[in-house]
């Protein structure tokens, strides 16, 4: 541990679980206060009991747009700033499209897409008025490698790549940054939709990553100097052929 996070308060949406409490971890023992955001209550404050006192629970159902934009006064009042905001939350939908779920398309866009982005426009002013700060999604190699298997969720990340490309560079002279992590598969709770075929493939060819080995990434990228943006940073398996 270096302590490199010491005196920085993160917020990360999805925290309760996967990819968003791995980076908690991470950030709380490298000294940051983080504010873990998710609509899971009790596992909320049980992890952050668990955590200690620098890791602090925020109930908020991402899909409610009046809690989105509600976020940031009771993130600034609880934890006394805001320095990194990590959108993490996010949905999976795969399958041929004839046999799609359209209500479950709707549902998956309007987290990984709207809710997204509205998070982010909820704390962008605050980032910019103090002219720092550091916002970062966690988008997919899906985001720019078009997966056959999984469309609707392609498109949504590769709408997550557009926001962060434009963004970056209308924040950038605000001296925010703006970024994103590209995993291929991690073992997370969204792999609980792929089918048990293509999981088991998976398990047998070694081409599924914990969520640690994104959070370690997630690191690197806010532990750069101020001058240097990691904006895109793709994260696969050895055994990933992309």
């Amino acid at each position: 541990m270096t302590g490199c996070m010491k005196g920085k308060v993160a917020a990360i949406t999805g925290a309760a679980s996967g990819i968003g409490l791995a980076c908690a971890r991470t950030l709380l023992a490298e000294g940051a206060k983080v504010v873990l955001v998710d609509r899971a209550k009790d596992r909320l404050e049980a992890l952050c009991a668990e955590l200690g006192d620098n890791a602090i629970p925020l109930v908020v159902d991402l899909l409610q747009p009046s809690e989105v934009d509600g976020m940031l006064p009771r993130i600034l009042e609880r934890a006394g700033g805001l320095d990194i905001f990590h959108a993490n939350a996010g949905a999976y939908v795969g399958g041929p499209i004839e046999e799609g779920d359209a209500d479950a398309w709707d549902r998956m866009l309007n987290l990984n897409v709207n809710a997204a982005f509205r998070s982010v426009r909820a704390v962008v002013p605050h980032m910019v008025a103090q002219k720092t700060g550091d916002i970062l999604f966690t988008s997919s190699i899906a985001g720019v490698v078009p997966v056959v298997w999984e469309p609707i969720y392609t498109a949504s990340k590769f709408a997550v790549q557009a926001f962060v490309h434009t963004t970056r560079r209308q924040l950038a002279k605000h001296g925010v940054r703006v970024g994103a992590v590209l995993p291929g598969p991690v073992v997370t709770a969204l792999l609980d939709d792929w089918p048990q075929a293509k999981m088991e493939e998976a398990l047998a060819s070694g081409s599924l990553m914990q969520p640690q080995e994104v959070a370690d990434a997630v690191l690197f990228m806010l532990s750069r100097p101020r001058n240097v943006t990691i904006r895109d940073l793709v994260i696969l398996p050895n055994s990933v052929d992309l």
